[in-house]
């Protein structure tokens, strides 16, 4: 699943991909073969917020960060570079929807930097971009990946 998340980043020029994750060796194999920069989120359990804070702070001198779950391997390629398109053309945030729903992934420029660092919740960086409403950039496309999050195996079928 990582493996087609990373994949999708690459084939959108996403440049360098940091991943974020608990002690799992067998993940971080896995992710360092998809040439990953891994960094490991010691305190993971705490939510997604924590992940998110890791991987900025890994990450000083980053123009922007573009939040892309591993759980989301079906986002496609053409969406990635577009929210990556929109933040290089000065977006502050940029989150892709379709039919009037928000999905992932959600870009965010470097001036949102220390209110990333900061996370600590599970609800991710879903308050930054309710916070700055007025600042975000929807983009419209026609991906069903933006919406579909493998939790479970289930999820899969």
């Amino acid at each position: 699943m990582v493996e087609a998340a990373v994949a999708n980043l690459r084939a959108a020029q996403a440049g360098r991909v940091i991943a974020v994750t608990r002690q799992d060796p067998e993940l971080i194999g896995v992710l360092e073969i998809c040439g990953c920069q891994v960094v490991i989120n010691a305190v993971a359990d705490q939510g997604m917020g924590t992940s998110i804070a890791a991987g900025v702070l890994a990450t000083p001198d980053a123009p922007g960060w573009l939040v892309s779950l591993g759980d989301m391997p079906s986002i496609r390629a053409a969406t990635i570079a577009a929210v990556i398109d929109s933040l290089q053309r000065g977006a502050q945030i940029v989150v892709p929807a379709m039919g009037g729903k928000r999905g992932h992934p959600v870009g965010f420029s470097a001036r949102y930097r220390a209110q990333l660092q900061s996370l600590q919740s599970d609800a991710g960086a879903r308050e930054i971009v309710d916070a700055n409403a007025t600042f975000v950039e929807e983009i419209n496309v026609d991906d069903v990946g933006i919406f579909a999050d493998i939790d479970t195996p289930a999820d899969l079928k």
